[in-house]
């Protein structure tokens, strides 16, 4: 089976569509670009030498030389600039990220403002609803946030600030900060094996319950 190729679509030098692709309304692909198998483009605007693997992307613009996915959903208004890594599981919404920024697994980035060379760490969420609105998020440039954090919007993340992972943030942080906001280790020596073997005794009962 081909891929599937709709006439509005502008395809520019030496593209590559790979077989079960579907590239649909007025998407751009510019020259170099390659969008993998089961890859889904609808109004998308992909840049040189981009390669999109096997993602998803609507109403929105990918730069030049960055790599989507596998399995990556970028969607309604967003906006990927130039060398930026979209990595396996990562969901962007109506976002902008700048030149040089990477989310590479993990991730939910949604109403968001992201700046240059920043990292996105495993697990980091955008926390853009409360409930009853939506909040956006500004990040400046060179920030690095740690897996597993949460970013909780309205926020101001000020240019080269560091965010240790498991951090929860919500109060804005001035350029260059450092923030940590973990609760501290609890550890009660020569207690595991009270539960474990509790869970032993009950997988046990579980399986004769069910011979």
């Amino acid at each position: 089976m081909q891929y599937y190729l709709e006439p509005t679509v502008t395809v520019g030098k030496n593209v590559i569509i790979q077989p079960f692709a579907v590239v649909k309304g007025n998407t751009v692909l510019e020259d170099g670009c390659v969008v993998e198998s089961f890859s889904y483009l609808d109004n998308a605007h992909v840049g040189k030498n981009t390669e999109i693997r096997s993602s998803r992307i609507t109403d929105s613009t990918v730069g030049k030389d960055c790599t989507v996915g596998p399995n990556a959903h970028i969607r309604q208004g967003s906006v990927v600039g130039d060398n930026c890594r979209i990595g396996n599981y990562v969901e962007l919404k109506n976002s902008t990220l700048g030149n040089g920024t990477k989310a590479s697994h993990l991730a939910y980035i949604g109403d968001a403002t992201v700046g240059k060379n920043c990292n996105i760490g495993c697990g980091v969420i955008f926390v853009n609803y409360d409930g009853k609105h939506k909040h956006h998020t500004n990040v400046g440039d060179n920030c690095f946030i740690g897996c597993n954090t949460n970013l909780v919007a309205p926020l101001e993340v000020g240019s080269g600030c560091y965010i240790a992972c498991g951090t929860t943030v919500d109060s804005n942080l001035p350029a260059g900060a450092f923030s940590i906001g973990r609760s501290y280790l609890t550890v009660k020596e020569n207690r595991a094996e009270k539960y474990l073997s509790h869970h032993a005794d009950s997988h046990t009962a579980t399986i004769e319950g069910s011979i």
